[in-house]
């Protein structure tokens, strides 16, 4: 027979929230489990208890990888959203104005009032028009960040290739002193 439903609020008896954590982790981490095995998912999932103590679970190759997956993933789903999703806050504003409109019975109006409608549209439209330019900016903006640490990675990347490669080069050039002189400048070559 099944328990009843259990209130949500601390328990207040050190022994038993400990005792309820430890069940309720392993069966969180156990879901987890499940989960990613059923539906071919990557999960990384973190713990602390009362006391501090890190209890850890990912389904893929390190939680390390999983989070870092997490923040780029983060990253540029938000800059190709911020145009689709805008500034909500400042649009709620106007929700009032939009629900005037839509259940607007203009055949009633008078040409004063449809005149005062007409300059709140206009108004409304202007500051839909500056927010979407904002955002356009602020993510082109962004991405051009992005391009600029990504050129600096790149080059950072090529400098250390070019640095192993001079390395290469030394080392089949001390061979080339020793008497290996036709293979090593094949090898030379084959390097640049």
């Amino acid at each position: 027979m099944g328990r009843g439903k259990v209130e949500m609020k601390l328990i207040e008896n050190k022994q038993s929230r400990q005792v309820t954590f430890a069940k309720r982790r392993s069966g969180l981490m156990k879901k987890a489990h499940e989960l990613s095995v059923l539906c071919d998912v990557e999960i990384g999932l973190i713990v602390f208890s009362g006391n501090g103590r890190l209890y850890e679970f990912c389904s893929g190759h390190s939680l390390g990888n999983t989070i870092e997956r997490y923040k780029t993933k983060g990253k540029e789903e938000k800059s190709s959203n911020e145009l689709e999703n805008c500034d909500y806050d400042g649009l709620w504003e106007d929700v009032d104005l939009l629900k005037g409109v839509s259940n607007l019975d203009v055949e009633h109006l008078t040409v004063d009032e449809l005149a005062h409608k007409e300059r709140q549209l206009e108004a409304l439209l202007r500051l839909t028009r500056q927010r979407k330019a904002q955002l356009m900016m602020e993510t082109v903006s962004t991405l051009s960040d992005q391009e600029k640490q990504l050129r600096e990675e790149k080059q950072l990347l090529e400098n250390k290739i070019e640095e192993m490669v001079g390395e290469r080069g030394k080392k089949v050039e001390a061979n080339e002193v020793k008497g290996n002189a036709p293979n090593s400048m094949r090898r030379v070559l084959q390097l640049y």
